[in-house]
């Protein structure tokens, strides 16, 4: 998984202020490798996050490529709405700078038969996907609303390549709009505490719900449900299979309060 690994402060319209180990690249990783697929991060850290590598993690969390270097790691500050959307967000990109040239030098060495990449600044997607297409690699991409109109225009060419696109309901109109949908392998499309469709060459052919009940944490929700599904695809599940796993997974995650962030 090529992305960021980041610190998150999360924000609600109930007061709560949360601070989280976040980034799409470990959220991703650690779903699949709970789901019982061996998963790696390919990432920058900075110093801050120097207690990474000390956590308890799945067995079959790998992260000997989150590489650290000197000063800070990427920072976000999130703020969601009353319906669980980000309706405000500002980053410091931090160590994330140097992801591009960290994640071309891992697809020198390519030692994974499979590579996810989370579409989010200020990593250089074009050139990761054109090295991708190029060497016939399989692989499935993300964005984030906040800079999905950039990412999707950047990956237009190589989206129809691509084993997977997932996006939430925001996201997809985007991707409608910039794309023809239909020539997308598949889709997986989230809405919040709404249903999630998967979607073949743009025809929905299947839908699963969230269950209902409290949630703690919005953030890693969908890299959760990310995270499971292609665990589940690659184990060799059928998609709806994947999908039903997949819903399950995010809804629990919702409901944890996630990674707190502990400063070295």
């Amino acid at each position: 998984m090529i992305g960021n690994i980041s610190i998150d402060t999360t924000r609600y319209p109930d007061g709560r202020t949360n601070v989280l180990i976040g980034g799409a690249a470990l959220h991703v990783a650690l779903a699949a490798a709970r789901a019982g697929t061996a998963a790696r991060p390919i990432a920058v850290i900075g110093g801050d996050l120097a207690r990474l590598h000390a956590r308890p993690w799945p067995e079959k969390l790998d992260l000997s490529h989150v590489s650290s270097v000197a000063g800070a790691s990427c920072r976000f500050d999130i703020t969601y709405g009353t319906d669980g959307q980000v309706i405000g967000l500002t980053a410091a990109y931090g160590s994330a700078a140097a992801l591009t040239a960290h994640a071309l030098d891992v697809l020198d060495q390519p030692d994974c038969d499979y590579w996810h990449v989370c579409c989010r600044r200020p990593l250089d997607v074009g050139q990761i996907l054109e090295r991708l297409v190029t060497a016939g690699h399989p692989f499935s991409l993300d964005f984030h609303l906040a800079s999905a109109t950039e990412q999707i225009s950047v990956a237009k060419a190589a989206l129809p390549h691509a084993a997977g696109v997932f996006v939430n309901a925001a996201e997809y109109r985007l991707l409608d709009d910039l794309v023809a949908v239909n020539e997308l392998a598949t889709v997986v499309v989230s809405d919040g505490p709404r249903a999630v469709t998967l979607l073949r060459h743009g025809r929905a052919i299947s839908t699963e719900s969230p269950q209902g009940g409290p949630v703690a944490e919005v953030t890693g929700a969908g890299d959760t449900l990310t995270g499971t599904f292609l665990a589940k695809v690659l184990q060799g599940a059928a998609e709806q299979e994947a999908l039903a796993s997949a819903v399950t997974e995010a809804t629990h995650q919702a409901r944890d309060p996630g990674l707190p962030y502990e400063s070295p």
